[in-house]
This record gives structure tokens, C-alpha cells and sequence, in this order.
């Protein structure tokens, strides 16, 4: 994404310094949107769920008619490899990718004899525990499999994502608190979204029309590992008008305490605390 420093790019089988140039002008992702990737983090020395991560691009390229050309196993070596030449204390974000070159006769669907790989690293600070955000409503809404690859980590997904965040930003969020198509919430412009009301943790379910995301199953596993009280179930606006916390979770951060949406107000409470820490001493305790 260019937004950190220190990058390094692994493409045709070896690491590069610097955000080299990957993709020319004819190949199908340059033109037609044929580009999927994923996200890990590297933070002291710890790269949690990168196995699965690397697996997950792998889904999202066949997703997109791309053919996977590297192993999950091969990846996570290969990204090992690129991290060796960090510090260990770096904070570093991981990006797998894939994109289409050639195509069919139509132009349209990308061949499945050619596909560009290249795993990107980017030293990115994470967040401090401090950080907020707030959420206001979008207009825009997440798309269904029928109309969009939302089975896919897929690039061509994320102007959606934008003009979501263009919107709330403008009236001064931070972020958009998005439905899904048939009004529910689904998710935040860019993370999955967990509520507390009376001691219980709540978070919409999957149903096709988000990621449901890698870092959100182990929020999940750990909370329910802990004895808390988590339940996946249709949210409404209304739900968040009448939580006791929210927190947002993805990768890019983990876990980043809700403190408005719209005109409601949040305290960082005990629970987001809670299943913040939970993260990091399961990603210790995995490594």
C-alpha cells in the first residue's frame, strides 16, 4: 500500500528491496481488476495465523479464477525469509498477492496458464493502545456473491470500501458502520465489528457478504476459550444505540475501541481491554 517504509518485495523468486514495479500495462489485474491479496502482521517477532493468511490468498485467487502457483506452506517460508531482514522488534505488514496476465479469447476471464505472484512487506508502526476511532452511517451498502467476488480478498472490492469512508469522514467519523443488502450490519468500512451489551459480547454473522475475518475467528475462539459470553447473530442499528462497547477487529490493528457512533458515546471498557490482551498472549503463547 505504500504507506510505510523500509519496503521489500518478493517477485519472480527473490526479495527485492524497495516497492519495485510487478505488473505491466496489458496484464489483466492492470485492467480489468484480476487482483487479490491478504494481510498479516510481523510485530515483536510474532507473525500470528500468517499459515492461514497465506492459505486464505490462495482461496481468494481461485475465488477469482486465478490459479494459485505457491503453496501456503512455500509462502509462509518465503515471507519468513523477507522478515529475517527486519529488526525483530519491527512492525511489519505482510502482503501476499496475485493478479491475472493473460486472458481468454474474450478478454474478460483471465487465463488460468498465467498468473502474477509477489509478496510485499511494509514497515508499519502498530497502532497505540490508546487509539480510537468512531463510526458514522453510510448510504453505501456490502455487496452479495451474486453481483460481487465477496468470497475473495479482491481488490477490485475495495472502491466500495472507499467511498464508504470518503462519506462518514466528511462528517467527521473515522469510520463506516456498513449494512449488509438487506439492512443488517455487516461490518466497518475496513474491519470486522463486536458489541457489548450487559457483560455479553455480540458480532453480525457470516453471511456471504463480508470477510469474515482471520483475525476475528480468533477474537471468537479465545473469547469463548475464556468463558466469556460471544454470540454471532443479525444485527441491527439499533443494537449499537444500546451497546455498552464496541471495537472494531482486523488485522491492520487487532482490536480498535469504538468511542461514538453517530451520536452515540462509548467508554473503552473492560471487555475490549480484555479481549485485546487475550490476542496478544495467545500470539505469545502460538509462536
Amino acid at each position: 500500500m505504500a504507506t510505510g517504509t523500509h519496503i521489500r518485495t518478493y517477485f519472480k523468486g527473490q526479495w527485492h528491496d524497495g516497492d519495485i514495479a510487478i505488473m505491466r500495462a496489458a496484464d489483466h489485474g492492470a485492467w480489468l481488476g484480476s487482483t487479490v491479496f491478504d494481510g498479516a502482521r510481523f510485530v515483536d517477532g510474532l507473525a500470528p495465523d500468517l499459515d492461514l493468511h497465506c492459505a486464505r490468498v490462495n482461496r481468494s485467487a481461485s475465488a477469482l479464477m486465478l490459479t494459485p502457483t505457491v503453496s501456503t506452506d512455500e509462502m509462509v517460508a518465503i515471507v519468513r525469509d523477507g522478515l529475517a531482514l527486519y529488526p525483530k522488534d519491527a512492525a511489519v505488514y505482510i502482503r501476499p498477492m496475485y493478479w491475472g496476465i493473460d486472458s481468454d479469447p474474450t478478454a474478460i476471464v483471465p487465463s488460468a496458464d498465467t498468473t502474477g505472484f509477489a509478496i510485499c512487506l511494509e514497515a508499519i508502526p502498530m497502532a497505540a493502545p490508546t487509539a480510537t476511532t468512531t463510526l458514522g452511517r453510510t448510504r453505501f451498502c456490502r455487496p452479495v456473491l451474486e453481483s460481487s467476488v465477496v468470497n475473495a480478498k479482491a481488490g477490485c472490492l475495495y472502491p466500495n470500501n472507499a467511498r464508504m469512508l470518503a462519506e462518514v469522514r466528511a462528517r467527521g467519523f473515522g469510520n463506516a458502520l456498513v449494512a449488509d443488502a438487506l439492512g443488517n450490519v455487516a461490518e466497518t468500512a475496513t474491519a470486522n465489528v463486536f458489541i457489548v451489551r450487559d457483560g455479553a459480547v455480540f458480532t453480525p454473522i457470516g453471511n456471504g457478504t463480508f470477510l469474515s475475518g482471520i483475525t476475528r475467528a480468533r477474537h471468537i475462539a479465545n473469547m469463548r476459550a475464556d468463558g466469556m459470553e460471544i454470540h454471532e447473530a443479525v444485527l441491527g442499528f439499533a443494537d449499537f444505540a444500546t451497546a455498552d462497547e464496541v471495537f472494531l477487529s482486523g488485522n491492520m490493528s487487532k482490536v480498535t475501541p469504538v468511542t461514538a457512533f453517530e451520536d452515540h458515546q462509548y467508554q473503552v471498557g473492560p471487555i475490549t481491554r480484555r479481549v485485546r490482551d487475550m490476542y496478544w498472549d495467545w500470539a505469545a503463547s502460538a509462536s
